[in-house]
């Protein structure tokens, strides 16, 4: 059997970041011709090492060898001193790092896609790719109608259109992609298994963390993940015919006790309706986002928020969470009262417990855990203000029911994920507000963390009277206590 050429090694390698030892004595190679998904548990390393083989983290033992930097260099003549195995990767994760137009505000913030004259200020897609046309290798990323639109305006699976058609104009040898389904509907799912399935026949080796249901077809190898160690080397014929892993049990079984306790003398104020919307209409420019909108949640209310990518979900909520000024113009009554009837955006905020993958997007926090957690009693994104001991002790204990207090003096960047998410959710249920808005709260986290946060929110759900609207592309995903649904399609409501 003839010998495959080797395209990347990792060998006996031992890496560390900051004061934590991420893998020890890891061995991994890569022959050319094939391409691998990585899997495993939130928490397991997926990240860490496709960052590892990116250069960003301290290897202390071992190395990793980049056989096709050495055959470019063998190959074309490079001027540049600078020029580096990093100019032959791409890595597409499923933060972006889009700036603005102006000199003045360069990054983006949380709600400028909702306010108009700001979202002018972000590049339309031509502009942030510097082409005039789609060329004609890149026709399967389906970008032509995506051209004029504003960065700031795109929907997660644009997104992620956009960022992979960026990384592939490097034309790098190695394309590494980060969960790239996550926040992604059924369609677009099968769009993008299309379209890394045509990347890789096109002759680029793609590396990619996902989950085991979710491996695209010309992926030809499987590496299992767990706890930073290497659990498996498979062919993708192999890790199919595998048993279906069982989610392991719950996380210590304390909810129940725990959140009595956490929502025993809450003086949960008394409303009629939440919400009541009559008509709605939202136009941006000549874009009519969503259109002819009648719904009514009611205290106690649970219900489902459904849609494919760019239905209009995420402005729906903007409406209600208090970040689109559009409310002002629209027959919106939020907790008995008419938007725009002198009530205060931290009025709302403050009946309300949120999260989002847009709000997790710019949460940048330098504070620990804890400190993020404690920050949903004021609504602030950033430092929060002093809290009182009670408090805090409080959000310690919303830490472990769900199941991070080992996070609560970590820096929030520094731990997985899966933490960095249900530490906001943590930071949505600490004041036990009337309405809960979960904006697919599930993404990132593993099989045994999205049960036990299921569980959590229907133990919670029979200790107040709350109100739920939950948004997910995966119906598995809704808590039992759900039973009511809306549905948007290109910003109308569909039976």
């Amino acid at each position: 059997m003839e010998q495959q050429q080797p395209f990347l090694s990792l060998s006996n390698i031992t890496v560390r970041y900051l004061d934590k030892t991420l893998f020890q004595s890891i061995d991994w190679q890569i022959s050319k011709g094939t391409h691998w998904a990585i899997v495993g548990p939130s928490g397991s390393g997926k990240t860490a090492l496709l960052n590892t083989i990116l250069g960003k983290f301290n290897i202390i033992n071992g190395s990793i060898h980049y056989h096709f930097y050495d055959e470019y260099k063998a190959t074309h003549t490079i001027t540049d001193p600078w020029f580096n195995y990093r100019n032959l990767i791409a890595f597409v994760g499923h933060h972006h790092t889009f700036k603005n137009l102006s000199n003045t505000t360069t990054d983006f913030y949380y709600q400028q896609r909702f306010n108009s004259m700001d979202a002018d200020n972000s590049p339309t897609v031509k502009e942030y790719l510097e082409i005039e046309e789609v060329p004609a290798w890149m026709k399967a990323l389906r970008l032509e109608n995506l051209l004029e639109k504003r960065l700031i305006k795109l929907s997660n699976g644009e997104t992620r259109r956009v960022m992979i058609a960026r990384s592939l104009f490097q034309q790098p040898q190695l394309l590494m992609l980060d969960n790239p389904f996550i926040g992604l509907d059924v369609q677009a799912r099968k769009e993008f298994t299309e379209m890394i399935n045509n990347i890789i026949a096109g002759g680029t080796t793609v590396i990619m963390s996902t989950t085991p249901t979710e491996v695209p077809q010309n992926i030809t190898n499987v590496l299992t993940l767990e706890e930073g160690k290497i659990t498996g080397k498979y062919t993708r014929e192999e890790f199919i015919k595998l048993p279906v892993p069982v989610a392991a049990p719950t996380l210590p079984g304390i909810e129940s006790e725990t959140i009595a306790s956490l929502t025993a003398n809450v003086d949960m104020p008394v409303f009629d309706t939440i919400v009541k919307m009559e008509d709605i209409h939202v136009k941006y420019g000549e874009n009519t986002i969503l259109k002819g909108i009648n719904w009514v949640v009611k205290p106690n209310d649970k219900w489902a928020l459904l849609g494919p990518n760019g239905a209009g979900k995420s402005t729906l909520l903007s409406l209600i969470n208090g970040d689109n000024p559009q409310a002002y113009a629209n027959k919106l009554w939020l907790f008995d009262r008419k938007r725009g009837s002198g009530e205060s955006i931290w009025d709302i905020k403050k009946k309300i417990g949120f999260v989002s993958p847009e709000l997790h997007q710019y949460f940048t926090s330098r504070d620990n855990c804890l400190q993020v957690v404690c920050s949903g009693y004021s609504d602030i994104i950033g430092t929060p203000k002093p809290v009182k001991p009670e408090q805090e002790e409080k959000a310690r204990k919303w830490m472990e029911v769900l199941g991070i207090n080992q996070h609560e003096k970590t820096p929030f960047k520094q731990v997985p994920e899966s933490a960095q998410r249900l530490t906001l959710l943590a930071r949505a249920l600490v004041k036990n507000p009337p309405l809960l808005i979960f904006d697919e709260p599930c993404q990132g986290l593993d099989d045994q963390q999205k049960q036990h946060f299921k569980h959590v929110i229907e133990q919670l759900s029979e200790h107040l009277n709350i109100a739920l609207i939950f948004v997910t592309h995966y119906e598995d995903e809704l808590p039992s206590c759900v039973d009511k649904f809306i549905r948007l399609n290109k910003g109308e409501m569909v039976k």
